[in-house]
């Protein structure tokens, strides 16, 4: 797609607010309910198809789960654990998650050390008790070679047609997101695919999303000591051209989604200023910048999906092993 007509869709976007001023929570009525509490490290969410059963990676716990009737139901327990993060630090075991089909789960892992760390693929198809982590379909991993570093911290998962996106926390010279190849339920590649720090000059891809228009949408965290240098950066998956790379004014972007309307909206878990941290819509700013509102404040957010209706599904960390998942009323 062309820049002039990435500009022009993304100043419409600004033409199709919410009916609701959704940064007065309570004047205004957002509706957001807790739906399930006593996670540990919420790190991914995805939700299944068909069946429409949300999926979380309860990632310090070293598990997946599910949510039925209000209740955390494990599908894949004991996953490697490590520790993540500058004051404060952070167990994480699983994080991004993507389904390929009903039956067929795709689980970015951060609990080895970079070049061990795995993308494994399950199969819950007739499964009967919860599997063990390592009871995966398939697996793989980005070794180090003499050229790159290993990778790890395969924070989060976005599916095309026929390919995964992987963002990646290993090699900070290079801030890889890699790519994982399907065909049907089976993965058929992974590799390093885009180097977004030599793109942008800036640390640690973290968000990442599909444009409504097909374009892959990575959400550069950047320095997690350094306020505000969070950046929003469109890019063409098939020749990997950098289409649009804008300054958000956000902290660190951990999230970021579509809602069924066309909007783009924004995590940011602001580590250096906690209460700065919330759910934003991003909203085009005459051809070249962006402005962001802020919708909710969260907790520590890190992960978030819309479902069919259009409600937006989102996990936060909130107090040690008090993390939460909240459900925010369609109509963002």
């Amino acid at each position: 797609m062309k820049i002039t007509n990435l500009f022009r869709t993304l100043s419409l976007m600004a033409l199709c607010l919410p009916a609701l001023c959704l940064s007065a929570v309570a004047e205004d009525g957002l509706k957001i309910d807790t739906i399930l509490s006593d996670l540990d490290n919420p790190c991914g969410i995805a939700i299944q198809p068909e069946t429409g059963v949300v999926f979380i990676a309860d990632s310090g716990a070293s598990r997946v789960i599910k949510v039925v009737d209000g209740k955390a139901e494990p599908v894949v327990t004991d996953f490697p654990v490590d520790v993540y993060g500058k004051g404060p630090k952070y167990n994480i075991g699983p994080l991004g998650l993507v389904f390929l089909d009903q039956n067929t789960l795709v689980v970015g892992g951060g609990g080895l050390l970079d070049g061990e760390e795995l993308l494994r693929v399950y199969d819950l198809k007739d499964m009967k008790e919860p599997l063990k982590a390592d009871k995966m379909k398939a697996s793989y991993k980005l070794a180090a070679s003499e050229e790159v570093k290993g990778e790890g911290n395969f924070y989060a998962l976005a599916k095309t047609d026929d390919a995964i996106y992987v963002t990646c926390n290993g090699d900070d010279t290079k801030g890889w997101v890699s790519k994982a190849t399907f065909k049907g339920a089976d993965v058929t590649g992974f590799e390093r695919y885009l180097a977004s720090k030599e793109a942008t000059e800036v640390d640690a891809p973290v968000g990442v999303t599909i444009s409504p228009r097909g374009e892959l949408v990575i959400g550069q965290m950047g320095e997690i000591t350094v306020p505000g240098d969070s950046l929003l950066t469109f890019y063409d998956p098939a020749s990997k051209e950098k289409l649009l790379n804008l300054k958000t004014n956000l902290h660190d972007i951990t999230a970021l989604a579509y809602s069924p309307r066309g909007q783009l909206y924004a995590l940011d878990f602001a580590w250096a200023d906690l209460k700065q941290g919330g759910l934003f819509q991003m909203l085009a700013e005459g051809k070249d910048a962006i402005k962001t509102k802020k919708i909710a404040e969260l907790d520590k957010p890190t992960a978030m999906v819309f479902d069919a209706e259009g409600a937006l599904y989102v996990t936060v960390i909130g107090e040690e092993k008090k993390g939460k998942l909240l459900k925010v009323a369609p109509g963002l």
